[in-house]
């Protein structure tokens, strides 16, 4: 779950970074008396869950209240990377010397939190990882001792931060790793980190991407999800607490557990068809968890095939088998369905599916082969 850069920078100033005076701003009258307020020159900034906001004209300084009302009248509305501005952060315009990148992210392979600084601030630090990676420095920070400050001056001195500024670039880094980890995040980044013309270290932008697994610890921060982010489909998954991401193909896929469902989708590809979805509805298959996935899968105009591939363990096939039944007497269901049920019951539960007129498999390379050629019509 993404922040926009307004959330962010409010968790930084919890976590004693310092970030410039600015407020949020929905219409252009709001923007002008935010400027107003702040009584200096204002940048104008458009709240949308994308990159490159600079470069579609989405960040704009106004050196006046009156010119801050023209610049918001601009922005809020306009579309970017198929978004539309809703919100703008009206911040204090910094007069900016240098750029510094930092930021907080899992090294999956090192098993810690790693702290990345660069010289290079205010562009991607994928594009200087690229071009320059010599000019990208990073600590791993032991889980039970936190960042210490000897790593966080060994950054400072490794991208060349002059001495002055050293003591507080310790306190922000520590900061910024305090946050990532008081918040269960997956990356936490200020780009950039500014020194200003009063000589002071000041995130002037910020990126916080939250782990959505964490997200039942803060519900505070489960509440600031922007829906305009959310692909409808996932929304609505959600809701009935599924695993539920929208891709682009033609067969549907619902499947009981994760690596069940990464390997039907593998072996969808492997047969020449295209996954819809991955979908994962857990254990159990009460009908109306079923049906909600299946109205999910069917309300794709996309698809043409589901395929529903269950391993009954715990949960009996022939009770998944009337779970789907049942779902699908309530939808209008104009697409043809493969079933694979394999474990308890399993032999009831295909009996029960074939008086149905669906199509059942036994193993699930026949399951997605026969839905690959129901969804190309290819199976009676």
């Amino acid at each position: 779950m993404k922040l926009h850069e307004y959330q962010s920078k409010r968790i930084f100033a919890k976590y004693g970074i310092p970030i410039p005076r600015g407020e949020v701003a929905t219409t252009p009258a709001e923007a002008r008396d935010i400027a107003v307020r702040l009584g200096k020159p204002v940048v104008i900034k458009s709240q949308v869950l994308v990159g490159g906001r600079g470069k579609a004209g989405g960040i704009k300084l106004a050196k006046t209240p009156d010119e801050a009302e023209q610049v918001a009248a601009q922005i809020l509305g306009m579309e970017i990377k198929g978004l539309r501005v809703k919100k703008v952060l009206v911040d204090e315009a910094a007069d900016i010397r240098s750029e510094i990148y930092l930021g907080a992210v899992l090294d999956r392979a090192a098993r810690r939190v790693a702290i990345m600084a660069s010289s290079e601030g205010g562009v991607e630090i994928e594009e200087v990882a690229a071009k320059t990676p010599e000019k990208i420095v990073k600590v791993h920070v032991h889980p039970f001792l936190g960042l210490k400050d000897y790593q966080a001056r060994n950054l400072a001195y490794g991208i060349g931060l002059p001495k002055e500024h050293v003591k507080a670039f310790v306190k922000i880094a520590k900061g910024l790793y305090n946050a990532y980890v008081g918040t269960d995040a997956s990356l936490a980044e200020i780009n950039p980190l500014v020194i200003n013309g009063e000589g002071k270290l000041l995130a002037v932008d910020g990126k916080i991407v939250l782990d959505d697994s964490a997200l039942f610890r803060h519900p505070d921060l489960a509440e600031m999800r922007d829906p305009d982010d959310e692909d409808e489909y996932e929304r609505e998954a959600r809701r009935y607490g599924l695993t539920y991401i929208h891709l682009d193909g033609e067969i549907g896929c619902m499947v009981n557990g994760a690596g069940l469902a990464m390997a039907t989708m593998d072996i969808v590809k492997l047969y020449g068809g295209e996954p819809a979805n991955f979908l994962d509805i857990g254990g159990g298959a009460q009908a109306d968890k079923v049906a909600a996935a299946l109205r999910i899968i069917l309300s794709d105009e996309r698809v043409k095939a589901v395929l529903i591939n269950i391993f009954g363990g715990i949960t009996r096939c022939d009770e998944v088998a009337r779970g789907i039944l049942e779902a699908t007497s309530t939808l209008d269901v104009r697409v043809p369905f493969v079933v694979r049920l394999v474990g308890t019951n399993e032999e009831e539960g295909r009996r029960l599916l074939a008086q149905a007129n669906m199509i059942t498999a036994t193993s699930l390379a026949e399951a997605a082969q026969k839905a690959v050629a129901a969804a190309k019509g290819e199976l009676a």
